[in-house]
């Protein structure tokens, strides 16, 4: 398998038999988490993925949005956990702090599988710029929710 090849699977979690966009969306969870305590890396760490990610998506997909693809679901996934950055370590130790991540899954999960509005129009560009972006707007948006349900959280909570 070629570099390309190797980013664009996200080390081969593109390559699971079922659920593919799950897969790497579960990976990117996993591997984004301990990123939560270093916001600058999560940040750097986000820009990086999108552009190598765009670079491996045209150089092995020919830029079609193929089922192994699943760099676009890090770039989007680590988006998502934008949001649950804790901004005190009081917050970081919250009895709901590990909802948060969760959150930003299931929401990033339910923005990519249904596409809603822009997600969906960068879906239909069938290249590398409309693989990467309909995942960096489905994260966009599950960074918007959650920060939305951390909102409320915080005012019921005082």
């Amino acid at each position: 398998m070629d570099m390309a090849r190797v980013i664009a699977t996200f080390g081969g979690c593109g390559l699971a038999p079922r659920a593919p966009g799950t897969v790497g969306s579960l990976a990117a969870l996993i591997t984004g988490l301990p990123l939560l305590k270093r916001p600058r890396l999560l940040v750097a760490g986000i820009a990086a993925v999108t552009v190598v990610g765009w670079w491996a998506t045209k150089r092995s997909g020919q830029g079609e949005d193929h089922g192994w693809i699943v760099i676009d679901e890090v770039a989007g996934m680590w988006i998502a956990l934008l949001a649950c950055l804790p901004k005190t370590e009081e917050q970081a130790r919250e009895k709901w702090f590990w909802m948060y991540p969760l959150l930003a899954f299931a929401f990033f999960r339910l923005f990519d599988i249904t596409k809603p509005g822009p997600v969906g129009v960068l879906d239909k560009r069938h290249d590398a710029i409309g693989v990467m972006g309909d995942d960096v707007v489905a994260g966009s948006m599950a960074a918007l929710c959650v920060k939305g349900v951390r909102e409320c959280m915080a005012r019921i909570a005082h």
